[in-house]
């Protein structure tokens, strides 16, 4: 009678020989860290650029409040500061608003140039990880076999 070969002895020997190679996952820890270090430096900015735009904005209302509220010798002089006011206003809130659109156009393009630059680099990992741990496993098998 023809003796089975015990499996369990091979798995185990297979399985033991399997490398795992933390490496690669130390790789992709590092980017994800790296980006996210990157990004907190865009947010960062981009809170710091929007604090001076809101800084000046409120220092130039109060400017022209200063002069709203300067007693006038006629009424009608009234009427003109508060149109003057308002029309002063809204055109420097048009100036102000573009300077946030700026701030935000440039915290979309590093983000976005900061994700391609990411996902360039794990996707260049995962696929040197990738080919390492075929490698392994092929040699993890052939040895596995040879015994």
């Amino acid at each position: 009678m023809a003796k089975t070969q015990d499996f369990t002895t091979v798995m185990k020997d297979f399985m033991g020989a399997f490398p795992v190679d933390t490496k690669s996952f130390e790789g992709a820890f590092k980017t994800t860290a790296t980006l996210n270090e990157k990004l907190s430096g865009v947010a960062l900015e981009a809170a710091e650029k929007s604090a001076d735009i809101s800084t000046k904005w409120t220092k130039s209302t109060l400017a022209k409040l200063g002069e709203l509220a300067k007693a006038k010798s006629e009424p009608a002089d009234y009427a003109k500061a508060m149109s003057d006011f308002a029309s002063a206003s809204a055109e420097v809130a048009a100036e102000y608003m573009a300077a946030y659109a700026e701030v935000a156009k440039k915290v979309q393009m590093d983000t976005v140039e900061l994700m391609m630059a990411a996902g360039k680099d794990l996707t260049e990992d995962a696929t040197a990880a990738v080919k390492k741990a075929t490698t392994d496993a092929t040699a993890a098998a052939k040895k596995a076999a040879a015994h």
